[in-house]
């Protein structure tokens, strides 16, 4: 039983939560549930039933529940020893008194401190990440999470899906903005008043949490109107001209006051200051590490991961109702490092690859029409428009601009078969730059499509067309080289002729043909003109 005695880490399971958890495990699982119904209820007398439950959630949620198992194990091994109620008891005495004990012994441990670093702005791939490293962690029986973050910010439904993983969590979540030069700007902010402890380490900054335009009319759009009523009560209240005019709830407005309303809810919910964090969503309010740490913002700041452990240890946090004592010092530390799917979700989802996926689908079905049966450029037409179009799915797209970037490459594939003069290659040019620029309908940072990337494929484009017009203008000067005007002016030789009508041989062919009179067989003649199946021909001057 000595593995389940070492359960029991000092200071991090209560030891009237053990002790309950033990009585409860064995009332609701007793030594007779895994005996026939007729025994049992022989050894229960008259008039008695087993308990119906077969678990107790009250006191195991205050023990992780790494541990349950272990205790499950060791009562399995108890129960059919004792069937005495002052044996029993003495067992369950025994066992939280050994953990006691084992646990204050040097050394003793549970599960390690997960450490999950947060790069770069905050997306779907990120909110993966997140979501698969807590369950990760949880299987590990980790003790403690660390968010490492340097983000400028991200997607509120990413952030949201995050800050849901953090309340929800069993285990203490620590945020940690680190290492120096870091900082947790916008959703950043958020995530970091959602932990159960927040740290910086010198040398970063948090706030900026104002929510930024996606969609169009936000903000910088124009201001909301007066309501007609509004105007009226007014005037007749003798307000004048100079009473500034009231003006409806507009959008910004409702996504203004919602943000405001979630960050003051965490910071009630952590016990930090709600109004300076409303103050960083409402006027983009930024602090510095220390000036966070003065204004109860965050909790402490550390220069370093080992620092920031050996700071939180026997530090006491609220998890599900009861108060937990840290114990980090000289823990393990597991890094969960995203897994491939985390890492090709956030290539997939990277607005500079999702454009380009776009464009090779969108050629790759060209060319495919352009010359049936190829397959190759079909196959992988449909596959790279597939992804993209799951990866516009997750982005804040604006349709418009998608509308566009579709009408410009239509328009360019157009001047290739259709005589317009490059009218319709311009325009398509045009309307593709537009619309990629137009394509990501947010100011969010790592959200946008770079101009680079737009620079160059507006600059193949347009080289492949020009390219295209000059092959075009060339080939005009070119003598034809099929066909009956390739006839005109080719030399001839007369095979039998008589007054103005004979048989001249013309590549290879021989065609009947009209000419003036005098022609000798054998002479050489040129091709005038063409006539239905005779030629007009004339002496080789």
């Amino acid at each position: 039983m000595r593995r389940a005695f070492t359960l029991h880490d000092a200071g991090l399971v209560d030891q009237a939560a053990l002790f309950n958890l033990v009585a409860d495990r064995w009332s609701c699982r007793p030594w007779w549930s895994t005996r026939p119904s007729s025994a049992a209820a022989g050894r229960l007398g008259a008039g008695r039933r087993p308990p119906a439950a077969l678990s107790c959630p009250a006191h195991s949620a205050l023990v992780p529940p790494a541990h349950h198992a272990h205790i499950d194990a060791v009562m399995a091994h108890v129960r059919p020893s004792f069937r005495c109620p002052p044996a029993r008891a003495l067992a369950i005495a025994l066992l939280a008194l050994g953990g006691a004990l084992l646990s204050a012994a040097p050394g003793a441990q549970t599960g390690p401190v997960a450490v999950l670093d947060i790069d770069g702005p905050i997306g779907p791939a990120t909110s993966d990440y997140v979501d698969r490293s807590f369950a990760k962690a949880q299987e590990l029986g980790a003790e403690l999470i660390v968010l490492r973050m340097d983000t400028p910010g991200g997607l509120a439904d990413s952030m949201r899906s995050i800050i849901q993983e953090i309340l929800a969590a069993p285990v203490p979540v620590v945020g940690f903005v680190a290492p120096s030069g870091a900082h947790a700007a916008s959703a950043g902010t958020y995530m970091l008043y959602a932990t159960h402890i927040a740290a910086m380490a010198p040398g970063t900054n948090l706030g900026a949490a104002t929510p930024v335009q996606i969609g169009g009319g936000f903000p910088g759009g124009p201001a909301p109107q007066p309501d007609e009523d509004e105007e009226e009560t007014g005037a007749e209240d003798g307000e004048g001209d100079d009473a500034p005019p009231r003006r409806r709830a507009g959008m910004e407005d409702k996504v203004l006051n919602d943000s405001i309303a979630y960050i003051r809810s965490l910071a009630q919910l952590r016990g930090r200051n709600v109004e300076w964090a409303e103050k960083a969503v409402r006027e983009a309010a930024s602090l510095s590490a220390g000036e966070a740490l003065e204004q109860d913002v965050i909790d402490l700041i550390a220069v370093d991961l080992a620092d920031l452990l050996a700071k939180l240890d026997g530090r006491e946090v609220e998890i599900g109702g009861a108060m937990r004592t840290l114990a980090t010092a000289d823990r393990t530390i597991e890094r969960l490092e995203p897994d491939w799917r985390t890492e090709l979700l956030a290539i997939i989802t990277n607005p500079n690859v999702a454009f380009i996926l776009m464009l090779i689908g969108i050629y790759g079905i060209i060319f495919e029409f352009y010359s049936p049966g190829l397959a190759f450029p079909g196959v992988v037409g449909v596959i790279c428009l597939l992804l993209a179009l799951y990866a516009f799915q997750v982005l804040p797209v604006n349709y418009a601009g998608l509308a566009l970037i579709g009408l410009g490459i239509a328009m360019m594939a157009g001047e290739m078969v259709l005589p317009s003069f490059g009218a319709l290659g311009i325009g398509g040019i045009v309307a593709f730059v537009v619309g990629s620029i137009m394509l990501m309908d947010t100011d969010l940072p790592g959200f946008g499509i770079a101009w680079q990337v737009i620079a160059g494929v507006a600059l193949g484009a347009s080289s492949l067309l020009l390219a295209l017009m000059a092959v075009l203008a060339r080939s005009r000067k070119r003598p034809v080289v099929s066909g009956q005007e390739e006839m005109i002016g080719s030399r001839a030789r007369v095979l039998d002729w008589g007054d103005a009508a004979g048989r001249v041989r013309v590549h290879g062919e021989t065609w009947a043909a009209r000419g003036p009179a005098g022609l000798a067989p054998g002479s050489t003649v040129r091709v005038r003109r063409i006539d239905g199946l005779t030629v007009e021909v004339e002496p080789e001057a």
